[in-house]
């Protein structure tokens, strides 16, 4: 088994009302990632990701690269990369303002 690791991430660009958490989500399913991403008041998306550390790698490649067919992506900053003993999410979610 691949080791396990978990990154924060946040996007930069036209990141918001392009389904951008939508197709995370998807492409974080693909992978057999978990974790979550959710948008930010300065119009950006954060979130973290855990998984097999070669998973992690095409979704970082994923983030700053292609995204939503909407979006812009301007740039992705990636911080707190390290290797965990084991997942600390059961799933890949949305997060969303509480109402």
């Amino acid at each position: 088994m691949s080791a396990l690791r978990s990154i924060d991430f946040k996007v930069f660009g036209r990141v918001q009302g392009v389904f951008f958490r939508k197709h995370t989500k998807e492409q974080a399913d693909k992978l057999k990632l978990v974790g979550w991403c959710k948008n930010e008041p300065d119009l950006t998306v954060t979130g973290v990701v855990q998984g097999a550390s070669s998973q992690i790698d095409t979704m970082m490649r994923w983030l700053e690269k292609t995204g939503s067919p909407q979006s812009r992506i301007d740039s992705c900053t990636f911080c707190n990369d390290r290797k965990v003993d084991k997942t600390e999410f059961s799933e890949f979610t949305i997060r969303r303002k509480k109402k």
